[in-house]
Formats: structure tokens, C-alpha cells, sequence
């Protein structure tokens, strides 16, 4: 939404544009209703379900769009719609408040915008014709013996014939004009909490939601915590658990050895020895990969400086923190930072990568940036769906910017608080 003189000139076309979408949305609406109206011999029970998918896949665009030009968000309110039979379809649609909303918001939407968003574009427009009535338009109707008022000022001419009542004419016509340019505005802001209210989300669909968000990030917090039970199971099967293993079959043959190869007894202690310090790196890869001692000790931000000095490419870490985030906060973050620094070693091609932590408005916020090939996608099988499947158990959101050629930008946002050191 811009501000300043543009975003007065712009409101009345934006009006203009709204009023005129509300009528193929009106009809959109009614193809709806006509679907409820054969309910009653069965085949509205296999048609609504469609038909109103339909008008809320038309409804999430005009949702976008007064966003955008009202700055007011108009979130999607609708339950969850099962995958079921038409008549669990059916019958999940026609509970949601959320579907006669809709169909009330489009049933009085044509009216409500022509004395809001729409009222601006026509007090503007009303004013471009008291001044075509003021410059000639007055003459020629005058002359063809027409008989028209502006507002309550009788039309006798143009300046040329009636100069007073011209001048009247375009003093009202700027007053009109201006009117819908300063108004326009104020009027678009009331329009935006019209639709805010009539098709946001209420209070259950809200709660709703919020159960259903939560209830996929659980999901997603129980497989993510399976999988890396899984991995660890295994490196510790193959790594650790199998040098020891050999270490102490090693040691059983060192025992056998002593007295009648002593030479061959210390080549074997040589090698258990070697066997054993892998065995404790291993060990110590595998802590760092649950928790690294860094993160518990010093926080996120010597955390992800810490992932900086260990990746091959150079990166630039800039960090902004009062405080620490709660520990499992902290360790979200710190394993998508890490996440997104391999996938830019791997697929990027950048030269450069910079990391921003911050903390702000109650959000920790970390953006990392690199100078790659671009292109990026959250569906390109590069991890980021993990990653913001990962964060969303916090409440915690992901944004990708990756145009072609590049940059691309991977931001996170966690509402958390800050513990004060």
C-alpha cells in the first residue's frame, strides 16, 4: 500500500475496481445458491461441495487484494474441509459459519462498497463532470434546450456565456473532486474492516484453526524426533558401537598376544588406540549433532558464528541479540541455520552468504542471504519445507526470495521471549 499523494490518487481506481468485482463474485454466489436450491432431489449434495470451493478459491483472491490496498489483513477463516464422501463434504461446508458469511458478504457487498471504497471514484468522477458542465458541456446541453442541475446550481452555461454560474459550477466540481481524492482513503480503511469482519475468521473458526495448526506441528515435532531417534540409533550402530566392539575384540586378542608375540600385541594396542580416539570423535560429532555444547554454552548467535567458521564458503554473521531465546527455541534455529547453510554449500553456487540474528517486536528474526544462481523453491526438494514444517512447532514462519540469477534470501521468524543475561 503506498502512502503519501499516490495513495490518494490511486484509491478511486482501486475503489472502481473492487465495486466491479463484487458482481462477478455476486454471481459466483449465486450459482452457489442454485446448487443449495437442488439439495432436496440429492444432486445438491454432490454440487455444493464443488461450487463453494469454487467462490472461497475466488474469495482468497479478493482477500489478497483488499489486503493489500486497505493494509488491514484479511485472514482465511474457513474450517477444515474433510476428504471424505460428498455428504461428509457437505455437511462440514454447511456448519462452517464461515459459508453464509460468504454469501451474505457477497449479497450486500455491491451496496456496502458503492457508499465505501467505491464512493471516492464517484465524488472524483462527479467532479471531472461539473468542470466538462462548467468548460462547454453546459453550453451544449443549454442549447439543446436541455434542462440539468449540478447539486442544487441550475445549469445556464459555459464561462464564455455565464461566467458566475460557470464559476460556481467548477468551484463546486474541485470541491466534489477533492472530496473523493482525501476521503479515499478513509473510506477504503472502512471498506477493510467490513471485509475483515465479514470474511475473516470468528472466534471458532480461529480456535479452530489454531487446533488444527497445532495438532500438524505436533505431528511434525513426533516424526522429526522419530527420525533423529532413528539416526542416532544408527550412527551409533555403525559408528561408536562397532569400533567398540572391535576395540574390545582387539583387546581380546592383545591378551592371547602378550607373551608370545609382544610385537604384534603393540601393533594391535597401536591400533586400538587410534580405533578408540575415532570412536570418541564420533561420539563427540554425534553430541554436537543433538545439541551442540557451543548452543547450551554461549547461545544462538556464537552458535551460528560457529557454523560460519566451518563452512567452506565465507560467511558473514552479524548478530543483534539482548538476550537468549528459550532453549528449544534455540535449537530450532540454530539446526535450520544449519540446514540452509548446507543447501547453500551444495546447490547455490554463491561465493558469499550473510547471516542476520536479530531480535525485535518479540520475534526472533534470522535472514540468510548469498550471492548464488537464485531459483530456489520451497517445493525444489531442497530441505526448506523441513525446515518451516520444523520452525511452524514454534509458531514460527519461513520466507523465500530467490528470484533467478539471484540473490535468494531465507528469513525466519520465531515469536519467542528473551531471557536477559
Amino acid at each position: 500500500m503506498k502512502r503519501g499523494l499516490g495513495r490518494y490518487l490511486e484509491v478511486p481506481w482501486q475503489g472502481l475496481r473492487l465495486w466491479l468485482m463484487s458482481f462477478p463474485l455476486l454471481f459466483a454466489s449465486i450459482a452457489v445458491t442454485l446448487s443449495f436450491g437442488l439439495v432436496g432431489i440429492g444432486a445438491g449434495i454432490f454440487l455444493v461441495p464443488p461450487a463453494v470451493m469454487m467462490l472461497r478459491s475466488l474469495l482468497d483472491g479478493y482477500r489478497d487484494l483488499v489486503s493489500r490496498w486497505t493494509g488491514r489483513k484479511v485472514e482465511r477463516p474457513y474450517l477444515p474441509v474433510p476428504e471424505g464422501s460428498p455428504m461428509q463434504r457437505f455437511t462440514a461446508l454447511i456448519q462452517d459459519p464461515a459459508t453464509w458469511r460468504d454469501m451474505a458478504f457477497l449479497l450486500l457487498d455491491p451496496v456496502v462498497s458503492a457508499f465505501t471504497a467505491f464512493l471516492s471514484f464517484l465524488l472524483f468522477l462527479y467532479g471531472i463532470y461539473g468542470w466538462l458542465l462548467a468548460a462547454f458541456l453546459g453550453k451544449i446541453i443549454v442549447d439543446h434546450s436541455g434542462n440539468e442541475w449540478y447539486t442544487f446550481i441550475p445549469l445556464q452555461g459555459s464561462f464564455s456565456d455565464h461566467p458566475v454560474n460557470a464559476s460556481l459550477l467548477a468551484t463546486f466540481a474541485t470541491i466534489y473532486g477533492l472530496a473523493g481524492l482525501y476521503f479515499g482513503p478513509r473510506l477504503m480503511d472502512v471498506y477493510g474492516r467490513w471485509t475483515q469482519n465479514m470474511l475473516g475468521p470468528t472466534e471458532r473458526s480461529r480456535l479452530a484453526l489454531r487446533v488444527q495448526h497445532l495438532a500438524e506441528t505436533r505431528a511434525d515435532a513426533v516424526d522429526t524426533s522419530a527420525r533423529e531417534l532413528r539416526r542416532i540409533e544408527r550412527d551409533l550402530h555403525d559408528g561408536a558401537q562397532a569400533r567398540l566392539v572391535a576395540m574390545g575384540m582387539s583387546l581380546g586378542a592383545i591378551e592371547q598376544l602378550l607373551d608370545k608375540d609382544p610385537d604384534r600385541a603393540r601393533t594391535l594396542l597401536a591400533e586400538t588406540r587410534e580405533s578408540s580416539a575415532k570412536a570418541l570423535r564420533e561420539l563427540r560429532d554425534l553430541v554436537r549433532g543433538i545439541h551442540p555444547p557451543v548452543l547450551a554454552d554461549r547461545g544462538i548467535g556464537d552458535a551460528v558464528k560457529a557454523l560460519a567458521l566451518d563452512h567452506p564458503l565465507p560467511v558473514e554473521v552479524i548478530v543483534d541479540l539482548p538476550g537468549r531465546p528459550d532453549a528449544p527455541v534455540e535449537s530450532a534455529a540454530y539446526f535450520a541455520v544449519s540446514e540452509i547453510l548446507t543447501n547453500v554449500a551444495k546447490h547455490s553456487g554463491a561465493r558469499h552468504v550473510w547471516v542476520d540474528v536479530r531480535y525485535a517486536f518479540g520475534t526472533l528474526r534470522i535472514s540468510v542471504t548469498d550471492d548464488g544462481r537464485g531459483g530456489a523453491s520451497l517445493d525444489g526438494g531442497t530441505g526448506l519445507r523441513g525446515i518451516e514444517r520444523r520452525i511452524g512447532t514454534f509458531d514460527g514462519v519461513l520466507a523465500l526470495s530467490s528470484p533467478v540469477g539471484g540473490p535468494t534470501i531465507v528469513t525466519l521468524e520465531l515469536p519467542c521471549a528473551l531471557l536477559t543475561t
